[in-house]
């Protein structure tokens, strides 16, 4: 089966001679990384087992957020982290779509425009928590995970956001939760959310690319109960670190064509898309995000600097609810660490020391 890789590195000198005059560094960055990933380019690890003295030698990975071969530990990881914090109760999966006529602003404008998407529908989540006839509590906690594309690779931008279902009361100091099946209503959501993007724009002085008719029409707000934070964390967790395509989707290569798997919205079905080789290849180097832009990030009480800590929470969770929550079902299991062990005696290895490339210096262990 064909993936990634294969196509870039077979297509890449095409594709770079086409494009090489616009073509933003990260972009070719990401190509490089992609083509180099777990080959000797990118270096090797030499482990040696202390049982049997096998010297053990694998090449490395790119380490690319947008590539296909690096992401199933990040997200491994990152799942295990999730789930020790985890809270009790009733979530949210709260979503914030940019409707079509403002994608060609996002596309050409993206660490400005992430930036404000991300504030504008964070302020909105935070307004209506605060909001006594929907939660009722002014320090929230949620955490948003931004995505780029759609099912054919086309350019789509949204946030998924993962929301407890309540909110802390600085004032009184106590948990408010939101009802069961509701956190505050979309179509109020998405108004609010439409002018504080649009405030936010103005903010950077980028209000006069747009066209102002963009401003009169409805922006996208979807909201979805889910009854315990691990099922909403389980669901998102191979979304956080996932790349636009994976290469499970990609059939295969065929009269300079790329065929690929994807299903509609609300469907179950697998039907095939083919592609022109370059246009696969924009289509998904169109979703490389800028660099160093934070695509997770976290808010309220979940937030790097909170004003209450997630056991204080935690505590008034449990208070508010007569230490009787929905998350009473056994968590699920935590994915282990994967630790390398010895082909031919089990036993684990040790890292003797790491090479960036087969030319560059070697970091020894001591």
């Amino acid at each position: 089966m064909t993936d990634m890789q294969q196509i870039f590195t077979e297509y890449a000198p095409q594709y770079l001679d086409q494009y090489k005059d616009r073509m933003p560094k990260n972009h070719i960055k990401t190509i490089d990384a992609i083509i180099a990933c777990r080959t000797a380019d990118a270096g090797v690890v030499v482990h040696d087992c202390p049982e049997c003295g096998r010297v053990h030698v694998n090449f490395r990975s790119c380490g690319n957020r947008h590539c296909n071969l690096c992401q199933a530990h990040k997200t491994r990881m990152w799942l295990e982290k999730q789930l020790d914090r985890q809270l009790p109760g009733h979530h949210f999966m709260i979503t914030f779509t940019i409707p079509e006529p403002l994608r060609a602003f996002f596309r050409s404008n993206q660490r400005a425009a992430y930036e404000a998407l991300f504030s504008a529908s964070s302020q909105t989540l935070k307004t209506f928590a605060a909001d006594p006839k929907f939660v009722g509590g002014d320090l929230p906690g949620f955490f948003g995970v931004l995505h780029t594309w759609g099912r054919q690779l086309q350019y789509h931008p949204h946030i998924h956001y993962v929301v407890t279902g309540g909110a802390v009361s600085t004032s009184d100091g106590k948990w408010h939760p939101s009802r069961l099946d509701f956190f505050a209503p979309v179509r109020a959501m998405s108004k609010v959310f439409r002018a504080k993007l649009k405030d936010r724009l103005q903010q950077q002085g980028l209000l006069h690319l747009i066209d102002p008719k963009v401003w009169k029409q409805g922006f996208n707000v979807n909201s979805q109960h889910v009854s315990g934070s691990h099922q909403s964390i389980n669901y998102l967790a191979p979304y956080v670190f996932k790349v636009a395509i994976t290469n499970s989707r990609i059939i295969k290569v065929e009269d300079d064509n790329v065929i690929f798997r994807y299903k509609k919205p609300k469907s179950s079905r697998w039907r095939n898309m083919s592609l022109p080789i370059l246009e696969f290849m924009r289509r998904f180097l169109q979703h490389v995000l800028p660099t160093g832009f934070m695509k997770v990030r976290y808010f309220g009480f979940m937030g790097a600097k909170p004003k209450i800590s997630r056991q204080k929470v935690r505590a008034l969770i449990e208070l508010a609810f007569g230490f009787e929550t929905e998350d009473d079902a056994p968590s699920p299991e935590k994915p282990g660490r994967s630790m390398p062990t010895c082909s031919e005696c089990s036993c684990r290895l040790v890292l003797r020391y790491v090479m960036s490339n087969l030319f560059g210096p070697i970091k020894g262990t001591g």
